[in-house]
C-alpha cells in the first residue's frame, strides 16, 4: 500500500517506515505529525476522489533535520561595477512514515445490514 501525499507545495509517494527530507514542518524532534493523502493504491484498489478519502490519513514521526546542498550564485552588471555573490543552503526535516490509515466507509456498514435482513 503507498499514499501520495503534499508537503512544501511538492507531491510524495510514501510507503510505511520509508524516510523522507520534506521542507521544515514546525514540529520538533520525536513529534507526529499527519497529512492528508491526495491517492492512496491499496493492491486492486486506488482511492482518489475527496469522498473516498474523507477520513484517510497518513502518520508519521519526526526523526531528524538536515541541510541540503549549498546553491551558490553570483551576478553581475558588465560597465556598471555590480556584483553579487549569494549563497543559500535549505533546512529540511527527516520523517518516517509510520502509518497509512483507511477510513471505513459508512455506506459499506448499511449495506451490510441490508444483506442481512433479506
Amino acid at each position: 500500500m503507498y499514499a501520495v501525499i503534499e508537503t512544501g507545495g511538492k507531491q510524495e509517494r510514501v510507503e510505511e517506515g520509508q524516510r523522507l527530507a520534506v521542507e521544515l514542518l514546525g514540529a520538533g524532534h520525536g513529534e507526529d505529525v499527519s497529512f492528508a493523502p491526495l491517492l492512496v493504491v491499496d493492491g486492486e484498489r486506488v482511492l482518489a476522489t475527496p469522498a473516498d478519502l474523507a477520513g484517510a490519513s497518513v502518520s508519521a514521526r519526526v526523526v531528524g533535520d538536515e541541510k541540503g546542498p549549498k546553491v551558490r550564485g553570483f551576478t553581475y552588471k558588465p560597465k556598471a561595477r555590480r556584483r553579487r555573490r549569494w549563497g543559500h543552503r535549505q533546512h529540511y526535516n527527516t520523517i518516517e512514515v509510520t502509518s497509512i490509515t483507511l477510513a471505513t466507509p459508512a455506506g459499506a456498514r448499511d449495506t451490510a445490514k441490508t444483506s442481512t435482513e433479506a
